[in-house]
C-alpha cells in the first residue's frame, strides 16, 4: 500500500467489469487498479481516491427515509461493485437513515470496504444542525454509528466542527480527546476532523494523529488551498465535501468550455480537476442515482493538460 505521495499510484479509469473468470477477490482487486485516481492510504488502510457520499440518500434536507428505498441500496452496491472502498456517513443523516441503508445493502461488509462516519452534530425537528461536541455527545454518536452500522470498530470518525457558515475558530481539545480516547479504547480506529480551521487541523493533530481532513472545497471554493498542500506534504488526505458545489451546483462559463472542448459534462471536469489537483485528495461526491454513479466515476477519470488545468485554476482563487 502507499506510504508516501511517491508511492500514490495513479491509474485512469476504464469500464468496471468483472470478467466471469474472476472470484471475488481478483474482481475486487480489477476494480480497485481501474478506479480513478489510484489509491491512498489511511493510516493502515487502503482506499480509492474516488469514493462515495452518502448524505444524498436521506430523504429531502437531508432527512427521514428516501422516497426510493430500494433506489437507494441500488446505488449503494453499485459503488461497491464499480470497485469504491471509501464510503462516506453519518448519524446525523436522517438522522441514521443512511447508516442503516448502508449496513442493509452492504453488511457483512467486505474486507476492504471501509465506512467513515462524522459526529459533532445532531438534528433538530426544523432540519437544523445543532452542535453536539461535549464529550458525552461524542461517545453516544460513536456508540449510534457502531450499533447502526453493525461494526464492532469504526475505521475512521471526523469531529464535525463549525456550523452551516463554515468552519468557526475554537478550541476543539475537549471533544476530540474525547474521540481519542473512544481510539485508544478500540472502538475507532483512526481520527480526522471536518470543517475545520488550519489552526483547529494542528491543535488536532497536536493531540493525536489525524489521517484525514473534509471541509468544503471545489473549483469555485479555494479557501483550502494552502492546507491542501501542507497535509499533502504530510502524508494526510484532504476531503473536499461538496466537490460539486453541493446544495449550489457550480456554474461557470469558463469551466462550460473546458468541457465543451473535451467533449465532456463540467461535473467531469470539475471531479477530474480534483483528482488532479493534489495526490491527497479524496473523493466522495453523492447521487441517489445509480446512472449518476457511474457518469461521476466514468467522468473523473478525465485526463486535464496543463493548459486545461491552467484555465480551470482561474475560476477561484483563494479568500484572504
Amino acid at each position: 500500500m502507499p506510504t508516501s505521495l511517491r508511492e500514490v499510484t495513479r491509474s485512469g479509469w476504464g469500464p468496471a467489469v468483472r470478467p466471469p473468470a474472476l472470484d471475488d477477490r481478483q474482481g475486487h482487486d480489477h476494480a480497485l487498479h481501474l478506479a480513478p485516481g489510484g489509491t491512498w492510504s489511511l493510516g493502515d488502510l487502503t482506499v480509492t481516491r474516488f469514493g462515495y457520499g452518502a448524505m444524498q440518500l436521506a430523504g429531502p434536507w437531508v432527512m427521514g427515509p428516501p422516497a426510493d428505498r430500494e433506489g437507494a441500496l441500488a446505488v449503494l452496491r453499485a459503488a461497491v461493485d464499480l470497485g469504491i472502498t471509501h464510503v462516506d456517513t453519518s448519524g446525523a443523516y436522517g438522522p441514521h437513515v443512511t447508516n442503516q441503508l448502508i449496513r442493509e445493502a452492504l453488511h457483512p461488509y467486505p474486507d476492504t470496504l471501509h465506512v467513515v462516519t462524522k459526529v459533532g452534530a445532531t438534528r433538530d425537528a426544523q432540519g437544523g444542525w445543532p452542535p453536539a461536541r461535549r464529550p458525552e455527545d461524542v461517545r453516544r454518536q460513536v456508540q449510534q454509528d457502531l450499533d447502526t452500522l453493525g461494526l464492532d470498530v469504526l475505521d475512521l470518525v471526523h469531529l464535525r466542527l463549525g456550523d452551516a457558515d463554515g468552519p468557526q475558530p475554537g478550541s476543539l481539545a475537549e471533544p476530540f480527546e474525547a474521540l481519542a480516547d473512544l481510539q485508544r479504547q478500540g472502538l475507532v480506529r483512526h481520527l480526522g476532523v471536518s470543517n475545520a480551521t488550519a489552526d483547529q487541523v494542528a491543535e488536532a493533530r497536536s493531540i493525536a494523529p489525524v489521517v484525514a481532513v473534509q471541509n468544503m472545497y471545489n473549483l469555485a471554493s479555494r479557501r483550502d488551498d494552502d492546507l491542501v498542500d501542507l497535509l499533502a506534504a504530510d502524508g494526510i488526505a484532504f476531503v473536499p465535501f461538496f466537490p460539486l458545489g453541493g446544495f449550489t451546483p457550480l456554474q461557470s462559463a469558463t469551466l462550460s468550455a473546458v468541457a465543451a472542448r473535451l467533449h465532456a459534462t463540467p461535473m467531469s471536469v470539475a471531479l477530474a480537476w480534483l483528482l488532479q489537483r493534489s495526490p491527497n485528495v479524496l473523493l466522495i461526491p453523492g447521487t441517489s442515482s445509480v446512472d449518476h454513479l457511474r457518469q461521476n466515476v466514468a467522468g473523473a477519470g478525465l485526463t486535464l493538460t496543463a493548459a486545461d488545468v491552467a484555465e480551470l485554476d482561474r475560476i477561484g482563487r483563494p479568500l484572504p
